[in-house]
């Protein structure tokens, strides 16, 4: 998570090394479509986000790594 003048972003952070709180999400982009969906994230972080893409990019670039 990227705090920028008070809007935050939500990053990848699979080496779990960031500062500050953060949220597990299974691998999987429909975990993450899911966990958009219920506002699973902003609940987890205790903050509204401003943009999930990184998160998303990062995921779709997973499976495309395996497929």
């Amino acid at each position: 998570m990227t705090d920028d003048g008070g809007a935050t972003t939500a990053v990848p952070d699979p080496g779990a090394r960031l500062p500050g709180r953060g949220a597990w999400l299974h691998p999987d982009i429909g975990c993450f479509e899911l966990a958009v969906r219920r506002r699973a994230f902003p609940r987890a972080l205790r903050r509204e986000l401003r943009s999930l893409e990184a998160v998303r990019e990062w995921l779709e670039t997973l499976r495309s790594t395996h497929d």
